[in-house]
């Protein structure tokens, strides 16, 4: 490695963990250049508790969507503040980015070994981009549609710009006739609106259940409610729970006198609609 891209590692690296010239070079020529391996160095002896700026939170960003004869992909991108997620840089990136992952098929880690057009690896050209812009940034998670056993659609909300946006949907349906595709696009939207957490009951983690039950219990118990009354109380909850967060049990936003499940039926020519798969993502939920 030449005289200029080690000072330039040496750079970036107190760019990321804030430590000082001498102990970032010792790091680098220890590990041959690898800033991941730097910082590793560095915790081990002592020197950086962890990363300074991949220590901080990164709740901002970017969701995109690439789109192939009938196969999707989706990536969320994150930075710590809207002002990042705005930039040009930031947004060139992402688009790179979310294009070599439809190639992947959502896999990061083969996403981070990947080369872009620069040349470099992405995860080396997220350190430079994270040196450059003076933020956290971070591929956070990713998704990818086939083209098997069924039509995938997608509805972008808050748009930046076509197929980026801070809300994106998708959603993958079986038996769906030509005149009837308009479905997909409000499944998408419903699902951006009501953020499911399953498909339907059987899909629905069993913990989270178990908690919601719990917790259900100990108000009615601190409201003075006794005996059998609490069990049927929480019965009732449970399955309003239930109806609330599970896709297909949902009411329709478009008419909530109707369920999504609803929905599919009447929608539904030869065969009945129905939902394979789908997901949501939105912009540092749950960061």
């Amino acid at each position: 490695m030449s005289d200029k891209d080690t000072l330039q590692n040496i750079k970036k690296l107190r760019e990321l963990t804030g430590v000082g010239f001498k102990d970032c070079k010792i790091a680098i020529d220890e590990n041959n250049g690898d800033l991941e391996k730097s910082i590793d160095f560095l915790r081990k002896k002592g020197i950086a508790k962890a990363s300074k700026k991949m220590n901080r939170t990164a709740s901002e960003g970017l969701v995109l969507v690439h789109e192939e004869k009938n196969q999707i992909s989706l990536i969320e991108i994150n930075s710590e503040t809207d002002f990042v997620a705005k930039n040009k840089d930031f947004i060139i990136f992402c688009k790179e980015i979310s294009e070599l992952n439809f190639k992947v098929k959502g896999d990061l880690n083969q996403l981070n070994e990947t080369k872009m057009k620069s040349g470099s690896m992405v995860k080396d050209a997220l350190v430079d981009l994270i040196a450059k812009i003076g933020e956290k940034i971070f591929i956070r998670r990713a998704k990818f549609f086939d083209d098997k056993d069924g039509l995938n659609f997608y509805y972008v909300h808050t748009q930046v710009e076509k197929k980026i946006g801070k809300i994106i949907s998708v959603v993958k349906l079986s038996n769906v006739s030509e005149d009837k595709k308009d479905i997909g696009n409000k499944i998408c939207m419903h699902i951006t609106a009501s953020n499911p957490i399953s498909l339907d009951r059987k899909d629905l983690d069993k913990d989270i259940i178990k908690k919601e039950t719990e917790i259900i219990k100990e108000e009615l118990i601190n409201s003075g409610k006794k005996g059998d009354i609490i069990e049927k109380i929480s019965k009732g909850k449970i399955n309003k729970f239930i109806a609330d967060n599970t896709l297909i049990n949902q009411a329709w936003i478009m008419d909530p006198k109707k369920t999504v499940s609803d929905i599919l039926k009447e929608s539904s020519v030869n065969s009945q609609i129905k939902i394979i798969d789908f997901v949501r993502f939105k912009v540092g939920e749950g960061v």
